[in-house]
């Protein structure tokens, strides 16, 4: 079982797609046009566990020579507010304005963190840690936009 997971070829829909994903565009699409604050859903507060996809390849390829038990789970065990990730990804894109939160949006569930206990007992460790991996997701993303291949939640290109 993965956690949240995020990387090159997410869906990038402002409304339907991953947080990560979501917040990236939204950011960068503030940034482009100058816009003085993003607003992010709910208040910030709850914690979630990110993966960049390729940690989850690599989880995938150790497991597989590895006789493992019927249910694992991947993720990276390390838990960060929404908050703290819009912050992150903010600085990622260079967005300098203010961040505001949308508290009528739902925050969803308070906390969901991977226990990776079994996976690490089996000698996998994910290697990218949240700020790398954002910084890849973000030139995967800005590939994706120039090259006209960005996925939103209908499978059709973004403007």
């Amino acid at each position: 079982m993965a956690t949240n997971l995020y990387g090159p070829g997410d869906n990038y829909n402002l409304e339907l797609g991953h947080v990560v994903a979501a917040l990236l565009r939204r950011f960068h699409d503030a940034k482009e046009s100058n816009d003085q604050d993003v607003t992010i859903w709910g208040t910030g507060k709850p914690t979630r566990d990110f993966m960049h996809v390729d940690d989850l390849a690599d989880a995938i390829i150790h497991l597989l020579q590895l006789d493992p038990p019927d249910w694992i789970n991947a993720g990276t065990g390390q838990e960060v507010s929404i908050g703290t990730l819009a912050e992150t990804i903010a600085r990622t894109v260079g967005f300098q304005g203010l961040i505001r939160n949308d508290v009528s949006r739902p925050d969803g569930t308070p906390r969901k963190c991977t226990d990776v206990t079994r996976i690490n007992q089996l000698g996998w460790k994910h290697r990218i840690e949240l700020e790398q991996g954002l910084e890849l997701a973000y030139e995967s993303f800005v590939s994706e936009l120039r090259s006209g291949r960005l996925r939103t939640s209908s499978g059709s290109i973004a403007d």
